[in-house]
């Protein structure tokens, strides 16, 4: 499959190059390519793409102009050291104290509840349609009892390509899926937490976001954002109270 029949393209459609820039920072970013590490041939990554060599030079210009990556004659492209950002720092964050969990979703709410908004404004209808088939997926998935935290963080990914500013995009899969507490890989997951009432109130907290973007309500999915990420910090800010009593 091609990226361009993989990726849900805003109403304006970027550049080629565009969309493997962005594909290439959130691989790197999130670890799948790292430091030191050398990217796919030229070959490789135009079949991968379905793109020409020269959109893959220009993606490849472009982050080498960022300090991402740098090619070296006769060997190939490589992913520089200091590739890693502070939102990847986030997102490779292993620890598992709660005060750690309260300082993403804090970070989180500077992020998400603008994008809600500007999604709102600005979606296009199959970027409306990509949000409401991811909380359909995640609906699907707590029906089997199947893990919903992957689901979860597409839903909020799918908020952010809405905005049609890539930053806001770049910057939710940098900070990448390990933020979302009900991913069962985040080291703030717990069988005690991840239980299926919870997830139907994440459920319902997401149905109002997705209604809001939907109607064009920019100030109602910016409330609606905020609602489910404040609910957010007070389950933890209890489990963080619990955690002192019994310390």
């Amino acid at each position: 499959m091609s990226l361009m029949d993989a990726t849900s393209l805003p109403a304006r459609k970027p550049k080629l190059a565009q969309l493997v820039i962005n594909a290439l920072r959130k691989r790197i970013t999130e670890g799948e390519f790292g430091p030191g590490e050398k990217l796919p041939t030229e070959s490789q990554l135009t079949t991968h793409f379905g793109v020409s060599r020269t959109v893959v030079r220009e993606a490849i210009a472009a982050l080498a102009a960022d300090g991402m990556v740098q090619a070296r004659q006769g060997a190939g492209v490589f992913v520089m050291a200091q590739a890693s950002s502070a939102f990847s720092a986030i997102a490779g964050e292993r620890s598992n104290k709660i005060s750690v969990a309260l300082n993403v979703l804090e970070v989180r709410m500077g992020i998400e509840i603008e994008s809600a908004g500007l999604a709102a404004q600005r979606h296009s209808t199959s970027q409306v349609a990509a949000v409401h088939e991811t909380w359909n997926e995640f609906d699907r998935l707590l029906r089997q009892g199947t893990p919903t935290g992957k689901t979860d963080f597409s839903f909020h990914r799918a908020i952010a390509a809405a905005t049609n500013n890539p930053f806001y995009l770049e910057v939710l899969d940098a900070l990448g899926s390990r933020t979302i507490p009900c991913d069962v890989a985040s080291p703030w997951g717990t069988e005690s937490v991840l239980t299926y009432e919870y997830q139907v109130g994440l459920h319902e907290e997401h149905r109002r976001i997705l209604d809001a973007i939907s109607a064009r309500d920019a100030d109602g999915a910016r409330e609606a954002m905020r609602d489910h990420l404040s609910r957010s910090q007070d389950r933890y800010r209890v489990r963080l109270a619990d955690q002192n009593k019994t310390n």
